[in-house]
């Protein structure tokens, strides 16, 4: 879908949430499927911004250290990179392969280094045609964690989700298309209180049929209220899923996968 920005209060370009269910009980055979569901989505955006043969750098932002920030970490130990073979092998290489180089940059606090002045010295002297970005999202809904792909070819904000905001990874900033693949992995207290007022709300509503005021509080968005309640005292808290280390697992493999196929 492409978004328009007076609309939506975001860049102008295309953006694709893929929805995959159950991903914690998820099998083998659901995992390939999601991962051939993302590869034909990326390829479709990567015909609009670039060639077959054109070279392609990975990107995995995040920290491996802490398990709801791995996975973009995580998916660049799966990524078939060939840039190395290309320059150095030629002669092992099938005709025609795209030259894919990969790199995890690590996060502000352990390199002192923001992510964008690593990746504009890379993009500077191995002058790739695109990047692909793997992030973890903070999200606004309980129901999406780990649950959808989010694709998009406007960029991204590492650490916006949860109000740590480092400088944006975009083409305006490296000269060069950038498709972020986010999957949201943690949600704020505020969220999950949001949510679970919600989900209060209509079950009284179910008790009592009607009501005025219950309807109307339901109605109304009550995130940023609750948010600015829980922050003056520190209860704003970023929460995840006790699964969450067989949901990166499997969300690693599903983007690792899509982008390998895809690229």
């Amino acid at each position: 879908m492409k978004k328009d920005k007076k609309l939506y209060g975001k860049p102008i370009g295309n953006y694709i949430t893929i929805d995959i269910k159950n991903l914690k009980l998820a099998r083998e055979e659901e995992i390939q499927k999601a991962s051939e569901v993302l590869t034909e989505e990326l390829k479709k955006i990567l015909e609009k911004h670039v060639q077959p043969q054109d070279e392609i750098i990975v990107l995995g932002l995040g920290n491996i250290y802490v398990t709801p920030d791995a996975l973009g970490p995580k998916v660049i130990n799966e990524i078939d990179v060939t840039r190395h073979l290309i320059n150095y092998l030629p002669e092992y290489v099938e005709e025609g392969t795209r030259s894919v180089s990969a790199i995890a940059p690590g996060v502000l606090g352990t390199t002192g280094i923001e992510t964008v002045e690593i990746l504009k010295g890379i993009v500077e002297n191995t002058k790739p045609k695109l990047v692909i970005v793997i992030d973890a999202l903070a999200s606004r809904s309980i129901a999406r964690i780990s649950s959808t792909v989010q694709i998009s070819d406007t960029g991204i904000i590492p650490g916006g989700g949860v109000g740590n905001a480092r400088s944006e990874i975009s083409k305006n900033t490296l000269g060069i298309p950038v498709i972020a693949i986010g999957i949201p992995t943690v949600v704020e207290t505020a969220v999950l209180v949001n949510d679970s007022l919600n989900l209060f709300i209509e079950k009284l509503q179910e008790e009592a049929k009607s009501n005025d005021y219950l309807n109307k509080l339901k109605d109304e968005d009550n995130y940023e209220e609750i948010k600015q309640a829980l922050i003056p005292k520190d209860y704003n808290l970023i929460v995840t899923p006790k699964e969450i280390d067989d949901l990166i697992e499997n969300m690693k493999d599903i983007v690792a996968r899509g982008i390998n196929f895809a690229v």
